[in-house]
């Protein structure tokens, strides 16, 4: 497949900072999407498995988002407030509770932070310590939380945490579920060390834990677990941060990853996709009791996107009125986790990881995973990898991608792992 790489590519080697990333693996210049499409320059299309890494649940550029948001600056709508009252931020919370909230019983308030799920999680992590008087807050092996100096040290990733050129403190990281084989309950494991007072773990400020990690493989926690850790939090006084950045807004079939079970966060972090079509727009939801700041102790220029306030607005009436779209969303995971089993397969002692659309394939190998990728591009596929060592092929394909597009999508993995397998076969004859 042909990409468009062109001479405009100059200007991205020779200004654009080295850190970029994306671009590596999709070496293309994209000019438009729509849906689970993007087109690049040239006019070769890709099916979208990536969707901003999960920005984008409902697809680019969903028209009746972008025509509320079209109507919106044709009328000369705010643009920028801070955090004043306007008439979309009203409309927005309203939806909000009235969508989101009330149904699930849940009392949160909804604090506007900076723009991105790391100024969320910062601000989770300042407002634990202040209601706590603690400092330690506990992460999980594997999670990912952000990539500002507070949020990083609640990453596990070695390789990002080395990027901050001074110490990350404060934290204690516990084991996921499942970190240590599926015979290891690392739930009990943590209870014992809160439980025993020479254990050396302070008694913590918060927990801080993704329903799905991720960044960090594709790691399901079981409601269980999940459940468990819930009660854990209440019994030794802290607070349970859910981190929904990537696992909400329906990934794993109900709006929140926790829908349903009996988990009762204090906070709940969101990005990501709460904007329904890709703009800027992080929060986080805090219990009334905890929302215990002085006005303006934590703030920021772009806390609350009023264009964004407009879209979410739409995304939550359009598809969170009702049954119908979560239940689409959980059918398309079945048929997700199933097409992936019978890919995974062809690759001895590959998984399948996630749940719902929030699923992968871990294949034992961050190289194989990584070629497999690699592949997929040049047959029309954007994927990417995730895990320790990259070797999970993670499935973020928008949750609205039509079945039939969904399927031809998995068609192209499967034709990549295929040949990538054969490749390694040949490789070691």
């Amino acid at each position: 497949m042909s990409t468009a790489k062109t001479a405009e590519h100059d200007i991205f080697s020779r200004r654009e900072s080295e850190v970029r990333s994306y671009c590596r693996s999709f070496p293309t210049t994209f000019a438009s999407a729509e849906g689970a499409i993007l087109t690049d320059t040239a006019g070769t299309s890709y099916i979208d498995f990536l969707a901003g890494c999960s920005s984008l649940n409902y697809g680019h550029n969903d028209p009746d988002m972008k025509a509320a948001l079209i109507d919106h600056i044709a009328r000369d709508g705010i643009t920028h407030a801070l955090d004043m009252y306007t008439d979309e931020k009203a409309r927005f919370l309203d939806a909000f509770e009235r969508l989101i909230l009330a149904p699930r019983g849940m009392t949160h308030k909804v604090m506007m932070t900076g723009p991105t799920g790391t100024n969320a999680v910062e601000a989770a992590m300042k407002l634990a310590r202040k209601v706590t008087g603690r400092e330690t807050i506990v992460s999980f092996t594997n999670g990912f939380h952000g990539m500002t100096l507070g949020a990083l040290s609640l990453t596990g990733n070695a390789g990002k945490r080395g990027g901050a050129g001074t110490p990350l403190n404060g934290v204690a990281r516990m084991p996921y579920e499942g970190a240590f084989g599926p015979d290891v309950d690392t739930l009990a494991q943590l209870e014992a060390m809160l439980d025993n007072p020479s254990s050396g773990l302070d008694a913590p400020a918060a927990f801080i834990v993704e329903p799905v990690q991720g960044e960090g493989g594709l790691n399901a926690a079981s409601r269980g677990w999940l459940e468990g850790l819930s009660r854990l939090a209440k019994r030794h006084g802290a607070l349970l941060i859910i981190d929904d950045i990537q696992s909400g807004c329906g990934r794993t079939g109900g709006f929140f990853g926790f829908d349903g079970w009996d988990v009762d966060p204090d906070m709940v972090t969101m990005a990501k996709s709460l904007s329904g079509m890709g703009l800027p727009f992080a929060a986080l939801l805090l219990k009334p009791e905890h929302d215990i700041w002085s006005p303006a102790e934590h703030n920021g220029t772009f806390r609350g996107n009023t264009h964004a306030f407009v879209t979410a607005r739409v995304a939550l009436e359009r598809f969170w009125s009702g049954n119908a779209f979560p239940a689409e969303v959980q059918a398309k995971g079945e048929r997700l986790g199933q097409r992936l089993a019978e890919i995974a397969a062809q690759v001895p002692g590959a998984t399948v990881k996630g749940r719902g659309m929030m699923r992968g394939i871990d294949m034992g190998s961050g190289d194989l995973a990584g070629a497999i990728c690699a592949r997929c591009f040049d047959l029309g596929l954007i994927i990417e990898t995730s895990g320790a060592h990259d070797e999970v092929v993670k499935v973020l394909a928008p949750l609205t991608i039509p079945t039939a597009l969904l399927d031809e999508g998995l068609d192209i993995l499967d034709t990549a792992v295929k040949a990538c397998v054969q490749s390694t076969k040949m490789a070691a004859e």
